[in-house]
């Protein structure tokens, strides 16, 4: 994902997880290689993977992980464009 890029951190909004009803076909295969910290923005009612399963599958990346949740989101987080902006800003930030 970040292989060979120099990158502080990686901000991924609303990540596919799996496609809708397809949880056992998860795109996560490359976390454990991913060692930068990483910020996670999805909705709680995202079909591409709910929180409970973003949660475990972030479990294997080597960097630390942040997940901000949008309440009531689906996976195209529909007019919470400030939100994910606010959080991106402010996680990237915290960076240093």
């Amino acid at each position: 994902m970040a292989e060979g890029l120099g990158a502080a951190g990686l901000v991924l909004v609303a990540y596919p997880l799996h496609a809708p009803g397809r949880p056992d076909k998860q795109r996560d295969e490359h976390f454990p290689a991913i060692e930068v910290p990483c910020l996670f923005v999805s909705g709680t009612r995202d079909t591409f993977g709910t929180p409970e399963e973003l949660t475990a599958a972030t479990a294997s990346i080597a960097g630390p992980v942040t997940h901000v949740w949008v309440e009531g989101g689906r996976h195209e987080l529909k007019g919470a464009d400030e939100q994910v902006v606010a959080a991106a800003r402010d996680w990237l930030g915290s960076l240093g």
